[in-house]
């Protein structure tokens, strides 16, 4: 199914404006920060791709002591969590490697298609992460107010349907609106004000205005994101219930600390996201500076948290990387 909704939006291609006839664009150009000078480029492209090695190498880390633990792969905690690592490392490639390109080389054009593949696959990975961090907090959940009924309700299998689900969820979620947006019709000019191909300035480059396209793409980013904020906030309320029941001790703070790593990483993702989706009008240099932090900063931060605060996860890596037992 994703397949062919990927073929889809492959085989569509850039409509003429039939009205006026003017000739359609067939390519994009992603102007990402024009007043940086050349040095302040090289800088930037440097910070990027330090960011961006460590990200991968990070995350990767991370999903390789995942495999390599069995104990680990039974755990449902860490089939999440190896899955979001992934996911991340997914999330980043979609636009780090452009992105530098375009600081090196500002003017080379990026074709339709690769656009509104680019567009496809960043949106559909960020419907997946807000998926793949309701279900940690489910996890948690499950795991903290239904201890005796967790190893059921969170068994191995249950687990990876719900794995799976979020990944099939967050990849058909924005099939729709992004199908309305190829459709339109573009006539120039093809400069586009950002370094990812996003619905804002696609839609500002269109040869009409497209309201109710671009209000589909926004209910849909705002449903999803205020669903499972809310979601999690839910969890997590009643986590909190359920912990301050125990007696004071380790048993408490065993419980918090598995939660707060999970806490951090929400917090940065929904905190810069909700700028940029929830509302619109956070335009120009501020928005794309939010954009970077949650394109690049969140996924760099993520495996850093959660090696901090995961004993486990700190022994599983220490294991990995130095070749121990």
């Amino acid at each position: 199914m994703l397949s062919l909704g990927l073929s889809k939006l492959q085989l569509q291609g850039p409509l003429m404006n039939t009205a006026n006839g003017t000739s359609p664009v067939t390519k994009f150009i992603l102007l990402g920060f024009p007043s940086l000078g050349r040095r302040s480029r090289t800088l930037l492209c440097a910070l990027l791709s330090s960011a961006y090695a460590g990200t991968v190498a990070g995350n990767l880390s991370i999903v390789w002591a995942v495999l390599r633990e069995t104990r680990l792969q039974r755990l449902p905690m860490y089939i999440l969590l190896g899955n979001f690592a992934w996911l991340e490392i997914c999330y980043v490639t979609t636009t780090v490697p452009r992105m530098l390109f375009d600081l090196m080389n500002p003017g080379v054009p990026i074709s339709f298609h690769a656009c509104f593949v680019q567009f496809y696959f960043f949106s559909s990975m960020g419907a997946t992460e807000c998926l793949f961090l309701s279900a940690m907090a489910l996890d948690r959940y499950l795991a903290i107010c239904h201890p005796l009924r967790y190893p059921v309700l969170m068994s191995p299998h249950q687990c990876w349907a719900l794995v799976a689900s979020c990944w099939l969820t967050g990849f058909l979620w924005f099939m729709m609106p992004i199908t309305l947006i190829i459709q339109l019709s573009f006539c120039g000019p093809n400069n586009l004000d950002h370094f990812v191909c996003d619905p804002d300035p696609l839609l500002a480059v269109s040869c009409a205005p497209a309201p109710w396209t671009g209000q589909t793409f926004f209910t849909m980013s705002s449903l999803i994101i205020f669903a499972t904020v809310l979601f999690i906030l839910a969890s997590y309320g009643l986590v909190i219930r359920a912990v301050l029941r125990l007696p004071a001790g380790a048993g408490r703070h065993k419980a918090f600390s598995t939660c707060t790593s999970h806490l951090a990483v929400v917090g940065l993702f929904y905190g810069s996201i909700m700028v940029t989706y929830v509302n619109p009008a956070a335009a120009g240099s501020s928005g794309k500076v939010v954009t970077l932090f949650y394109t690049v900063g969140t996924p760099f931060l993520n495996p850093l948290i959660y090696s901090l605060r995961n004993k486990e996860m700190k022994e599983a890596l220490r294991r990995t990387l130095l070749g121990g037992r």
